[in-house]
């Protein structure tokens, strides 16, 4: 019985961001791939002359440590993104993580400024 794209797509929306986590690094050890090299590749393809003559609209909030006061980081991580306790704690833990995906350049520029001054070291995609 074959499981069609759009039920594992909303079994799939139903999960917390930390079970998506886990499950892509499930697939990623099951198939012997890594998704963001995938990410990578497809990038440029799809992009060609026509993307870097684009200006870029929407970026990614990447925190890639969390520095001495982990406490406070994680506290701004729920403010941020609404997580619950357990699962910003994850996603402060397993830096490199992207706190925030497809925001605006203000709204990123806002989230770096509260994570580093809790503390974490944050980059802008």
């Amino acid at each position: 019985m074959a499981v069609s794209k759009e039920e594992i797509l909303e079994s799939i929306s139903q999960m917390s961001v930390m079970d998506v986590v886990e499950l892509v690094k499930m697939m990623e050890d099951k198939f012997g791939v890594s998704a963001a090299a995938a990410v990578a590749v497809a990038a440029p393809a799809a992009g060609g002359s026509a993307a870097a003559a684009e200006e870029k609209t929407e970026f990614n909030v990447v925190m890639t440590a969390f520095g001495d006061n982990k406490v406070n980081v994680i506290k701004v991580i729920r403010e941020v993104t609404g997580l619950g306790l357990k699962e910003a704690k994850d996603l402060v833990e397993g830096v490199p993580s992207v706190v925030k995906e497809g925001i605006p350049k203000a709204d990123a520029d806002a989230i770096k400024k509260k994570l580093e001054e809790a503390g974490a070291k944050v980059d802008i995609k």
